[in-house]
């Protein structure tokens, strides 16, 4: 059957006969894996190689588990901007509907605990790469984590070998040594992708948009003396991050600066792990949008001005819905003095705990009086990266959600706030966002 598709060319003298059978022979071969006869992948590729097009797939199948904590927040259109009067009189939000697309959010702020394993992660690395617990890869200097492990922090000879990381002698109390938090440094570096996108900007190397830049990123814990005068919040000072009582409260005392080096951490934590399991690694963490942070907070009621649907801060029974400043100033009303469990009260329709007080939260976006009057109605956000030379006014990032120190007017989904990026606050938090393909967005918890 084979000679009836395939005919081997006449030899033209008896000499070339042999090498002609050769290479009959092969073509014959070549022609049984084409027609797929020693299977289906026949090629390293694992394409059939029959000259069509099959399409090739940047990595290994997609199995991407239900990121932990975090519930998914369908696409939608809303009405963005305030469902009630402005009584500020600021016309800083006006009403806008815009659309929104589909991402995964944490179901609350991010908690002492939680945070405290970025510091922790930043802690052993760096004390690794202090006692040579580095490994070469591709030609970088990576810490080996098999080792880093095995760090005894109370040993003697370890506290040695990591003495720029211990406080200085005159630093000390009662001569007891412990960390220094302001070497608890994270390197950040980030390709800044709108910059990027500008037309001016095309054709030009790489390396010019890469941002590069050191992050301490041990909380302020002095922000609980700082932000209130001739108040006594000392003991909040000395336990708040450390004592596990207060482990799944919001963590505190975090600038929007540390708050983006977190979810920078934490993306590339995951993809670390994706990565030696050679599975597909994933989008960024990031910071949500202002208008991310509405949608998600109105939980599909687009004209409410609380997340949990309607215009009162009390529920049938008289019971506060929400850790805020209650009157004129009963702050244990609600049941939380300072702040609250990360999970307390009830959760809005998309299953997200306290949108509204306990502590405001940080958005990606920069706070602009006008920015309603010129953003795209779908996926609205205005984005700054403000350096350090940069004047204030152009530091500012849009809060939302108000605190366990507002007034109830701050807890509307609709009001905005601001405070700057390298501002540390005891009643400001977050929590992250990742954008997942749309066959992960199904179901919330």
């Amino acid at each position: 059957m084979l000679t009836k598709h395939y005919i081997c060319p006449l030899p033209f003298n008896i000499m070339k006969m042999k090498n002609l059978s050769t290479l009959c022979t092969l073509a014959a071969v070549s022609m049984l894996a084409s027609c797929g006869m020693f299977g289906k992948n026949s090629n390293k590729g694992g394409l059939p190689n029959d000259g069509q097009l099959h399409g090739v797939a940047p990595g290994n199948k997609y199995s991407m588990p239900k990121p932990p904590g975090m519930v998914y927040i369908p696409p939608g259109t809303f009405h963005m901007g305030p469902s009630d009067e402005d009584v500020n009189y600021a016309y800083t939000a006006r009403n806008k509907q815009v659309s929104i697309n589909g991402f995964w959010m944490d179901a609350t702020e991010i908690t002492n605990n939680e945070y405290r394993q970025f510091v922790n992660w930043v802690r052993d690395s760096t004390a690794a790469k202090l006692m040579g617990f580095v490994k070469n890869v591709d030609g970088v200097d990576q810490v080996d984590w098999a080792k880093a492990k095995t760090i005894k922090w109370g040993d003697k000879a370890t506290i040695e070998k990591i003495d720029q990381l211990i406080l200085s002698p005159e630093n000390r109390i009662f001569g007891k040594k412990e960390l220094d938090a302001s070497k608890l440094v994270y390197h950040s570096e980030t390709f800044d992708n709108k910059d990027a996108a500008k037309r001016e900007n095309a054709g030009k190397p790489r390396s010019q948009f890469i941002v590069k830049k050191d992050v301490r990123i041990y909380p302020d814990t002095l922000v609980w003396i700082r932000d209130f005068s001739y108040s006594y919040n000392e003991p909040m000072t000395k336990r708040y991050f450390s004592h596990p009582a207060f482990g799944n409260y919001p963590v505190v005392g975090v600038s929007w600066v540390q708050a983006t080096a977190f979810c920078e951490w934490r993306t590339h934590y995951l993809n670390s792990f994706l990565e030696s399991k050679k599975r597909a690694q994933e989008s960024d963490f990031r910071l949500p949008t202002e208008a991310e942070w509405e949608y998600a907070a109105r939980g599909g009621r687009s004209q409410s001005m609380f997340p949990w649907g309607n215009y009162y801060l009390r529920n049938k029974k008289g019971c506060l819905l929400a850790n805020f400043k209650p009157g004129r100033g009963n702050y244990p009303e609600d049941g939380g003095f300072y702040t609250v469990r990360a999970d307390a009260y009830w959760p809005n329709d998309f299953g997200l705990y306290n949108m509204a007080g306990n502590v405001a939260e940080w958005t990606s976006s920069l706070y602009y009086e006008g920015g309603y009057n010129f953003q795209h109605d779908m996926n609205p956000d205005i984005r700054y990266n403000a350096k350090d030379s940069d004047p204030p006014r152009m530091k500012r990032k849009v809060l939302r959600g108000g605190s366990w120190k507002d007034v109830g007017y701050f807890l509307q989904t609709g009001t905005r706030s601001y405070e700057y990026q390298d501002t540390a606050k005891s009643y400001i938090g977050f929590r992250s966002v990742i954008d997942l393909p749309p066959t992960q967005g199904k179901g919330k918890k």
